[in-house]
């Protein structure tokens, strides 16, 4: 197990505020080599900002460029690796339109999208923006790649460790950790020999796992001043098989994922994860990123993962839909249908989701994909199901849906 970021949350405020940014540099130096110490791997230390448009006096994309390439370069003399900008917000749907050329001007600043309004309604404004960003932020780069950093967020509140979904509130600064821990659940489901031991023992060694990062977390508290926020423990994977939560999975008794069963199964394993005990931060659910883990990555070349599948284990999972290759002709108006569905199975579920989709420039469904990235493991380009909205659905109104009784988060 290892720790995917160390996630600080401030506001920097614009023009930057120098003694914020110091005081995040402080706790950069100092958090690292303490859960180091605590033989934990610290892969990144990240940062993440208020909402941009809280940030931002005057729309335009100038501006968000200027305050995203600013915090970029005070972040990495800081000792941080990424910054998260915040969700556009569908209180100011101009600030969506802005976000493309933010990020072909910047390299390691991510951004995201708000679909819903907290008390509980789908924008659909907001939800064709998203689409929108994604369609021109797929042309960035030859790959596409760069939406990598970008998602949008469905009833995610601030507080996530995980980036693209990372943003502060308005409060003291906080930290919280994210964490890379599909191994977890593949040694305790491959040793058991029953269901009851898979859970038991996925639920010891998070316990365990916890009580140890939490006694390092409660000390740079108060050694430092920041607020510690929790844990993300969604389990992240990565590609390799002994790091993939679809090896955990099959390892329960599963032919292949895709196949049905698989939501029983992932089920299984979201339950468990709810039974350990720790400080809980932004979603600790199952998180099943196509591209990010080899088995899932394998069986939607395979054919037998389609999008449709990834949607209906968001049901009784964490995260949504993450790190999804798409053909490059997918249009906007097309991604808006996946996006809604997304944004309405939060709201009716009362549970975060993201939708992370990467549209790859003159990929076809079926095609291999080709990204040298060390956290992907290449698959093939899944096919969308998705035909523009149009009549009631492609309007502007808020559609209120209110959480089913006694929904599950």
């Amino acid at each position: 197990m290892k720790i995917r970021s160390i996630t600080y949350f401030c506001n920097p405020g614009w023009p930057l505020d120098d003694e914020v940014l110091s005081r995040a540099g402080g706790f950069a130096e100092a958090a690292r080599p303490a859960f180091e110490a605590a033989d934990y791997e610290v892969q990144t230390a990240r940062l993440a900002a208020v909402p941009f448009p809280a940030l931002l006096s005057q729309p335009g994309d100038q501006g968000l460029v200027d305050l995203a390439q600013a915090l970029e370069a005070a972040a990495r003399q800081q000792g941080y690796d990424y910054v998260s900008l915040g969700p556009a917000l569908p209180e100011a749907l101009y600030s969506y339109a802005a976000i493309p050329a933010a990020l072909a001007a910047t390299e390691m600043a991510f951004f995201a999208g708000l679909m819903t309004m907290p008390h509980g309604g789908v924008s659909l404004p907001a939800v064709r923006a998203c689409g929108e960003v994604i369609k021109q932020a797929s042309t960035i780069l030859p790959d596409g790649f760069a939406n990598l950093r970008f998602a949008a967020l469905a009833n995610v509140p601030p507080g996530s460790p995980f980036f693209p979904a990372a943003y502060h509130d308005q409060g003291e600064p906080a930290f919280a950790l994210a964490l890379q821990a599909a191994d977890l659940a593949v040694d305790a489901f491959s040793r058991a020999t029953s269901l009851a031991q898979a859970r038991s023992g996925l639920v010891q060694a998070m316990d365990l796992h916890a009580g140890s990062l939490e006694t390092v977390a409660r000390r740079l508290e108060n050694r430092l001043g920041a607020r510690f926020a929790g844990i993300d423990y969604s389990l992240a994977p990565f590609p390799q098989e002994e790091l993939s939560l679809g090896t955990a999975l099959e390892s329960l008794g599963l032919p292949a994922l895709g196949l049905h069963g698989s939501l029983a199964a992932a089920a299984f394993l979201a339950e468990a994860m709810d039974r350990a005990s720790f400080h809980r931060a932004g979603f600790s659910g199952l998180m099943l990123p196509v591209l990010e883990d080899s088995i899932l990555a394998r069986r939607a070349e395979e054919g037998l993962l389609s999008i449709k599948d990834m949607l209906l284990y968001s049901a009784v999972c964490g995260t949504g839909l993450d790190t999804i290759p798409l053909p490059g002709d997918t249009t906007a108006d097309e991604l808006a249908g996946l996006l809604l569905d997304v944004a309405s199975l939060a709201l009716r579920l009362d549970k975060p989701l993201t939708a992370r989709l990467m549209p790859i420039p003159g990929a076809e469904a079926g095609d291999h994909t080709d990204f040298d990235f060390p956290y992907f493991a290449n698959s093939r380009v899944m096919a969308l199901e998705s035909r523009p909205l149009r009549g009631l659905l492609y309007g502007d109104e808020m559609i209120n849906l209110r959480p089913r009784p006694g929904g599950n988060r």
